[in-house]
């Protein structure tokens, strides 16, 4: 099976059109990585991926940050297989360096409840970091059950489930390189 005809039938999983195109996508990524390039000018800059749904975004974006950053990687489990977060936060992969004194900038894919990034802010806060940013592709605010809100954040998005670039349902969908809702009946099996 072709890599086109894959690509088809993910598609078909998704509800109506696409949400965001990979055009608009890339379009927000570079004025992104402008803007951070000004805020962090003259910084230690250590850039944090948060796996795995943050990966497509954090590679794109660290190529349009202009500035010599450190990154490093964290592993955080809310979710497991399931489409709403449990609120249950869990570390399954630390900080290979520490970052006191160091500005942190946090990529994450989505900000939806806010409480995975609530905990993680306070959690890396606490290490001593000299300040503490956040950059989010997409901000859901509707879902939202603790205050927070991201520095740097793409595209304000509906309450709808989402996949594509890097956001997935049961690992499955990352590789899509535009943004689509999620049929219900594929997860409500």
């Amino acid at each position: 099976m072709s890599e086109n005809t894959i690509k088809r039938h993910m598609y078909e999983d998704i509800k109506d059109e696409l949400l965001l195109t990979r055009e608009e996508i890339a379009e927000r990524v570079r004025e992104m990585g402008r803007q951070i390039t000004e805020d962090f000018r003259g910084k230690d800059l250590t850039v944090i991926c948060i796996l795995k749904g943050a990966v497509v975004f954090f590679v794109d974006l660290i190529r349009e940050i202009d500035l010599p950053i450190t990154m490093d990687f964290m592993a955080i489990s809310s979710y497991g297989s399931a489409t709403k977060s449990s609120g249950v936060v869990r570390i399954l992969k630390d900080l290979d360096k520490p970052i006191n004194g160091k500005h942190v900038l946090i990529v994450e894919d989505i900000v939806d409840s806010g409480m995975t990034l609530s905990f993680l802010k306070e959690n890396l806060i606490s290490r001593g970091a000299a300040s503490l940013h956040i950059a989010t592709l997409l901000d859901k605010p509707e879902r939202r059950r603790v205050p927070l809100k991201a520095d740097y954040f793409g595209f304000t998005i509906p309450d709808e489930f989402v996949v594509g670039y890097g956001l997935d349902y049961d690992e499955k969908y990352r590789n899509l390189p535009d943004i689509g809702v999620l049929r219900p009946e594929v997860y409500e099996k």
